[in-house]
């Protein structure tokens, strides 16, 4: 399973979503479903300006969990 830190993320760096969009010029409904967890899959581009912007690596943002 994967589990999504990103909402996590954020509180701990006390951002919110709209900094995020401010911050990597994505599509505020991309942050939205990555926030949320209603995505399907995510672009290596997106991840990439995520970590970006948050000065972290991609598993600080998501996490593979053993079943």
């Amino acid at each position: 399973m994967i589990e999504n830190r990103f909402a996590q993320l954020l509180a701990q760096k006390r951002l919110d979503r709209r900094d995020i969009v401010k911050m990597t010029g994505l599509d505020n409904h991309i942050i939205y479903k990555i926030y949320k967890g209603k995505y399907s899959r995510i672009d290596l581009i997106t991840l990439d300006k995520l970590c970006a912007a948050l000065n972290c690596d991609t598993n600080d943002i998501f996490a593979y969990i053993p079943d």
